[in-house]
């Protein structure tokens, strides 16, 4: 009677295993690294210098956008053409990096400008200049270089670009609460390390042009 009884306990425990089981057709698939990053990242506290900082990094990677794109055109050196589509190719997505952070947040997300930060005035368009910035006339001086002039020209006034980038890292790092969001934290890390390399590499290639190109800035 006991090895009945234990059968059909057993049996029971079978049963019962049939309708606890989960279906692995339906069951959700875990979130990938990267993606629970980012949603642990939207649940975390942000401030408003880490928007100020995101807002405002994507005129200034547009404006190196634009001036890397000239490269080509402006008859620039082949070892500035690649340096340049590396600069190019980096930024512009990392623009798409900063926007989707914004707008998960639902914060308003600037259109990539070169000229800078748009602001609504009334009747007329105003851009703000971040740190390092070209202004409309050094923008006209590159534009209208050619060969090793815009070689010299491009190098002297990306150093000044990413100069001003780095600034804007420091004051990000060097305010209160800010820069605790994961996504922030890690581009913010990222500026800081590749524009300062890029940085050497220019000066080495500034270094490099004929006599009398190398002044620095």
């Amino acid at each position: 009677m006991r090895r009945i009884l234990t059968r059909a306990a057993c049996a029971g425990t079978l049963v019962l295993g049939v309708f606890v089981a989960p279906n692995p057709a339906s069951a959700q698939a875990p979130a990938s690294g990267i993606e629970q990053a980012r949603r642990d990242s939207v649940r975390r506290p942000y401030t408003a210098a880490d928007i100020e900082f995101m807002s405002g990094m994507i005129g200034h990677h547009a404006q190196a956008v634009k001036m890397a794109g000239w490269a080509e055109s402006h008859g620039a050196s082949r070892a500035l053409q690649i340096f340049c589509g590396r600069i190019a190719t980096g930024q512009t997505a990392e623009i798409g990096l900063m926007q989707q952070w914004l707008r998960e947040r639902n914060q308003p997300v600037p259109e990539p400008d070169a000229r800078g930060m748009k602001m609504d005035m009334p009747g007329m368009d105003h851009y703000t200049l971040m740190p390092g910035m070209l202004t409309e006339g050094q923008m006209k001086e590159l534009d209208a270089a050619r060969g090793a002039e815009f070689d010299r020209l491009f190098l002297m006034y990306m150093m000044q670009h990413h100069r001003g980038a780095l600034t804007m890292v420091d004051k990000l790092f060097n305010t209160p609460g800010a820069a605790q969001d994961e996504i922030v934290f890690k581009f913010a890390n990222d500026v800081q390390a590749d524009q300062n390399t890029e940085i050497d590499r220019m000066q080495q290639m500034l270094d490099a042009l004929p006599s009398g190109s190398g002044d620095r800035t």
